[in-house]
């Protein structure tokens, strides 16, 4: 039906909004914490540069759209796509309203194999584990290579680059001090300060792009995805003139204008709605931040999420944030690490694939039993 269509349209829309204020305090806790910018400056500087990420590429929607899921085993029907929705907003709001640093990749994707997985009547050969691709390893699809591998070795490396970066600027500023004169003065805690402040501007709008990039994206997928088996089961035909533009251009490898125009504005208004209770908790509660720290924790953090990005890595920017301040604050001093904080963030990373997939997997088979599959 083309109702449930544009119900899933809806959905997605309103869950990259939730994306947009509940991953706020990816993009802009450490500017926040540092005290560069108000919350207000701050939320408003991440709305511009997701918006504008949201349009640096489409490999991660494609990913979404056609590496994780077999659509020849399974129909990824609208009401599945509904499932998948409401099991990562569900699970986004819960750990929201907690303060919970989670991811909102994640949750997509755990819901997308939890309503894939009760429609194919638990059939696991739906979900794409590993599957060859044309060229060399990063154009490999499935669960493996997509989500797992990078799920696993994105937090390691945001941690290892937050504690690589920060000592390097450290070891800067070291030498800087023994060199003497005009040097040294610069060194000292003032300067370095007022320097990193200006540097924290830059480093955040790095992020924010870095998070539109990526985050934008999934929905984008989903999107698509929905559109384009409209298509293949002819809803879409004889549509009338104001619903022209839901045709798809292209495959479903292909991310129509329109969908990546309208995910970007609408992530862009969720950003703008701010987060304040997930940027406490990462900017202020695991590890006190100065301005140096926050440039080192932002620069690491995007660089990892553009990287993946361009491999159509959905990778988690609350992950990749969350690692890299864990890094810093690590390398300054490891003791000062409020692990009680960090292992509450842990906690809510392993349950967040496991959790929207079982929320989504409830709800697939609620409708399945009142009669609405």
């Amino acid at each position: 039906m083309l109702t449930l269509v544009l119900v899933v349209i809806l959905a997605a829309l309103v869950f990259e909004f939730i994306n947009g204020f509940h991953d706020t305090a990816n993009s802009i806790a450490t500017v926040v914490a540092t005290k560069v910018l108000t919350p207000g400056q701050a939320i408003m500087l991440a709305a511009s540069t997701n918006l504008i990420g949201a349009f640096m590429g489409t490999a991660v929607a494609k990913t979404i759209a056609s590496g994780l899921i077999d659509t020849e085993v399974v129909n990824v029907t609208s009401q599945v796509l509904i499932c998948t929705l409401l099991g990562a907003i569900i699970w986004n709001l819960i750990t929201w309203w907690r303060g919970l640093p989670s991811s909102s990749s994640h949750a997509l994707i755990g819901g997308l194999c939890g309503a894939a997985l009760a429609a194919s009547h638990n059939n696991w050969t739906a979900l794409i584990w590993s599957k060859a691709g044309d060229g060399d390893w990063a154009s490999n699809k499935g669960l493996l290579w997509k989500v797992v591998v990078p799920m696993i070795t994105s937090p390691l490396a945001g941690f290892l680059l937050g504690v690589s970066i920060i000592a390097l600027l450290y070891l800067i500023i070291s030498s800087m001090m023994k060199a003497g004169g005009p040097l040294a003065k610069l060194a000292k805690p003032r300067w370095v300060n007022a320097f990193f402040g200006k540097a924290q501007l830059v480093s955040a709008a790095y992020m924010g792009l870095a998070h539109g990039r990526q985050d934008a994206q999934k929905t984008m997928g989903i999107i698509a995805l929905s559109i384009f088996g409209a298509q293949s089961s002819g809803i879409l035909n004889d549509l009338p003139a104001w619903l022209s533009f839901l045709h798809p251009d292209g495959g479903k490898d292909d991310i129509d204008t329109w969908v990546i125009a309208t995910c970007a504005l609408v992530m862009a208004a969720g950003t703008a709605a701010g987060g304040w209770r997930i940027i406490k908790t990462l900017g202020h509660k695991m590890v006190k931040l100065q301005t140096i720290d926050g440039f080192a924790a932002e620069t690491a953090s995007a660089t990892i999420l553009v990287t993946a990005a361009h491999f159509g890595m959905p990778v988690s920017t609350t992950h990749s944030i969350s690692t890299a301040i864990m890094g810093v604050g690590f390398a300054k001093n490891p003791r000062k690490l409020k692990l009680g904080v960090i292992e509450r963030i842990v906690w809510a990373w392993i349950l967040t694939i496991p959790a929207a997939g079982g929320i989504a997997y409830g709800l697939w088979r609620l409708i399945e039993a009142l009669g609405w599959a």
